[in-house]
């Protein structure tokens, strides 16, 4: 790595940054409304197996591009591809598009994170009515200046972060944010698990129907361990160039997926025996943990400060995935314009913000604009979850596995022999370069309906 560009300053460093974008409110709100809307404990079990033969391998396969180049997501394959191949890059403008269709919709449910913050200091939502939980956040959502305030706020934190750089802005708050997030988490599971019919969640979460499972529900499941994971969208590519030389790319990368997987499932067990307990809908869709949470809260001693610092620890998942994600075009515009890293974070949330308008006010004001059948929220969360990010893995599996090579990948994922992890090396090369793109192309043509 050149003395200019900064990167992580420790082995510790790298596993909570890389964690940090990992477990965000994918885990905390966007697993738990998705596997309540998509069958429970089936999802779940196709979740996993989507995580362990899609999206862990493309998480090495980034992060090994990442460190190889040093350089930002669309740098990384004009550096590393034949000069012959300019096709490659495509796979780095492709992820800039994603990051920002990303952060335009996950800004304003961070926003909502930030808003729930406030209400829980002051009492607002401190309720186990279902219809008054719901109006709450109807009220919320459909409140123009408020969704936009929140959003902004949002968007200012982070950006205020960024601006700090890799180590001293990503990588500290990271090592402080991260402990605390688990810990809160855990606390809340033991109190949702005590509440009365909390099993029956529980039976929700891991007794699967395999008859729920179809193509569409594969497809989401895919989506959701890009995500989850931050793959696809140039982040792990982005963070990858920050690595430590000596780092161990497939132990770590191994290392946050399991923890993603936890923290999602305490997040299910935190939310599923509320959901049932309190006589919630599990498929009431992306506004579950804002209706379920509360109520869990309210039914305790001190539910009111308990309620606020979960909102604090979902404000913390958010962040570290946001600072992920909003690195990618930081780096870019940072490497290949020359901007000064607090230019390039301005312009990157501008652009943001403006996208971020028309996704915030779904629920009022841009409501009407649908596209087929979608508005701008659901819209950006389908073209990146389900399209963009899915083409990109196979685009990177199809790069290592064919372009890249098996030498490379050996003397990378080996850390030029020091590592004797051959037959890691070995099931990755295999997997990138036929089972993991071979399986994403059937899964997303299926669920698109194209076959």
């Amino acid at each position: 790595m050149s003395a200019s560009r900064d990167g992580f300053t420790s082995t510790f460093g790298v596993l909570v940054a890389t964690l940090g974008s990992a477990v965000g409110l994918g885990n905390i709100w966007k697993f738990p409304y998705m596997t309540g809307t998509n069958g429970g404990a089936s999802f779940l079990v196709v979740y996993v197996l989507a995580t362990l033969l899609v999206a862990l391998p493309v998480m090495i396969a980034e992060i090994m591009l990442g460190r190889a180049s040093r350089a930002n997501a669309v740098t990384t394959f004009e550096v590393l591809a034949p000069k012959k191949q300019r096709f490659w890059p495509v796979i780095g403008y492709m992820s800039l598009i994603s990051a920002v269709l990303i952060l335009a919709f996950y800004t304003g449910v961070a926003g909502w994170v930030f808003a729930y913050i406030f209400k829980s200091i002051t009492g607002s939502i401190h309720s186990t009515d279902p219809a008054s939980a719901k109006a709450a956040f109807g009220a919320l959502v459909s409140n123009p200046l408020e969704a936009l305030f929140w959003q902004w706020v949002v968007l200012a934190w982070a950006g205020t972060i960024i601006m700090m750089g890799v180590s001293k802005g990503i990588e500290a708050a990271a090592k402080k944010l991260m402990p605390i997030l688990f810990l809160l988490l855990i606390l809340l599971c033991i109190r949702s698990l005590t509440l009365p019919g909390a099993m029956e969640g529980v039976k929700f979460l891991f007794a699967p129907d395999f008859s729920k499972i179809t193509a569409s529900v594969m497809l989401t499941a895919v989506g959701l361990a890009f995500f989850k994971l931050s793959i696809g969208m140039g982040t792990m590519l982005t963070y990858g160039s920050y690595f430590r030389t000596e780092q161990n790319i497939p132990l770590t990368a191994t290392r946050v997926m399991l923890a993603d997987l936890s923290v999602s499932l305490l997040a299910g067990l935190a939310i599923f025996p509320a959901v049932f307990s309190f006589g919630f809908e599990p498929a009431a869709g992306p506004s579950l943990v804002f209706m379920t949470i509360p109520a869990v809260f309210a039914s305790m001693p001190f539910g009111q400060f308990f309620m606020a610092l979960f909102f604090v620890l979902a404000a913390i998942a958010a962040t570290g995935a946001i600072l992920s994600i909003m690195e990618v075009p930081v780096a870019m515009l940072s490497e290949r314009f020359k901007f000064s890293r607090k230019k390039a974070t301005l312009l990157t949330l501008g652009v943001i913000g403006l996208f971020g308008i028309p996704a915030s006010l779904s629920s009022s004001l841009t409501a009407s604009w649908t596209l087929f059948g979608l508005n701008p929220f659901d819209l950006f969360d389908y073209i990146s979850s389900n399209i963009l990010m899915p083409i990109g893995g196979i685009l990177i599996c199809l790069f290592v596995g064919w372009v890249y090579g098996l030498p490379q990948l050996q003397k990378q994922l080996s850390n030029d022999g020091q590592l004797n992890n051959g037959l890691v090396i070995k099931a990755v090369f295999i997997l990138v370069r036929y089972i993991t793109p071979t399986l994403i192309l059937v899964i997303m043509l299926k669920g698109l309906g194209l076959i």
